[in-house]
């Protein structure tokens, strides 16, 4: 998360990709957390290095799609 908004909304970055999303259902978040998001909602909080993990799955996932 790159911003906590008000009304319970935040403002999140994937790769460079920024939209705002509810942060209704997560307790205690905070600038620099990672989130799980679905459909504009955060689900959970994860710790850094299973996003980073998850992310880097996603990144190859993506590469080897586009060679298919």
């Amino acid at each position: 998360m790159i911003e906590l908004l008000p009304d319970e909304m935040a403002r999140v970055s994937l790769d460079g990709v920024v939209m705002n999303a509810s942060v209704a259902l997560v307790e205690d978040v905070a600038i620099g957390d990672y989130v799980v998001l679905h459909v504009g909602f955060a689900l959970a909080k994860i710790a850094e290095d299973e996003a980073l993990r998850t992310l880097a799955l996603l990144r190859e996932a993506a590469l080897l799609g586009a060679g298919a």
